[in-house]
């Protein structure tokens, strides 16, 4: 039923606590988001699934696979295509697919079927001399996903895929991850793209290698943020900010580009309240109240300010 099965996963580096007692697990063929902050434990715990780093305590079994005592086989059994490093770029498209495949034991037959399937995969049938470093962005993360999965892995590690590509290129990629789901490969994915998180068919949050929540986008939206949002469009935002804040109907605001996301408290009746609070400042001019349904990033922010108190 379960790919990856992570049980009271711990990693400490002396005296600091990268991962903090993480349990979770991954079902076969899911779609899975691994959101957190930069430095909240993340690519730690990516590189423990992955068999590189060894658990201070605790155990995962990755394609049923112990990540303590098995390592060697989670990584013959695994694609991984890291953030910073997934191809060579003085190496040929061509000679790219090669060497991986070689890494995977590929010949022959095998890997010329493998690389015309990523070749068409990426894009790039008819351009397989060309050298890797002039490839555009969006082209270049589709040919590491292709090396990524060269060996017809069923568990795929991706961490950040997208960082750094464009919106139509991001969009492409994750038609891209949806075709693996759907031949049976589990994704894990780390993203700092909340809206790419909504592609997710599961979540989790982690603080400062704590897992802070769990579930889809529309059980993180009604479960961890319950009480009404209401988005606010007026000028001064940061006056308009600091005086919601200091209201008694008030629990949380963030600035949402030109807008303020305010998360309401048990006092709070109606928005007529928010209209008379910023009413009284005769230098802030209200343009609209709207109440909204809550975004990942709205339950993302809400989250982390609550595991700081």
């Amino acid at each position: 039923m379960y790919s990856i099965e992570v049980n009271n996963l711990n990693k400490s580096f002396g005296n600091f606590i990268a991962v903090n007692d993480v349990s979770f697990n991954v079902k076969a063929g899911e779609i899975f988001g691994f959101l957190g902050a930069n430095g909240a434990g993340k690519s730690t715990t990516i590189k423990m699934l992955c068999g590189i780093l060894e658990p201070t305590s605790g155990d995962a079994k990755v394609g049923g696979y112990s990540i303590k005592n098995q390592p060697d086989l989670v990584k013959q059994n695994i694609g991984y295509m890291s953030q910073k490093f997934s191809l060579y770029n003085d190496l040929s498209v061509e000679e790219n697919i090669r060497f991986f495949g070689g890494v995977y034991g590929l010949e022959d037959k095998e890997l010329k079927e493998r690389m015309k399937w990523i070749l068409k995969t990426a894009n790039l049938t008819g351009q397989e001399k060309l050298l890797t470093g002039s490839l555009p962005g969006g082209i270049k993360q589709r040919l590491a996903l292709g090396t990524a999965v060269v060996h017809k892995p069923k568990i795929v590690f991706l961490d950040e895929p997208t960082s750094g590509v464009d919106p139509i290129s991001r969009r492409s990629f994750w038609d891209l991850i949806n075709e693996l789901s759907s031949e049976g490969i589990t994704v894990l994915v780390t993203t700092h793209y909340l809206e790419e998180a909504e592609y997710c068919g599961n979540i989790i949050l982690i603080n400062a290698g704590k897992l802070i929540a769990e579930g889809n986008s529309k059980v993180l939206k009604t479960k961890y943020l319950q009480n009404p949002i209401y988005e606010v469009e007026c000028n001064n935002v940061i006056e308009a900010m600091e005086v919601l804040e200091k209201s008694d109907i008030v629990d949380e605001t963030s600035i949402f580009g030109n807008s303020i996301h305010i998360i309401m408290n048990n006092n709070f009746k109606n928005e007529n309240q928010i209209f008379d609070t910023l009413k009284s400042q005769a230098n802030i001019q209200i343009k609209r109240i709207e109440k909204i349904t809550p975004t990942l990033e709205d339950v993302f922010i809400h989250l982390l300010e609550k595991d700081k108190k």
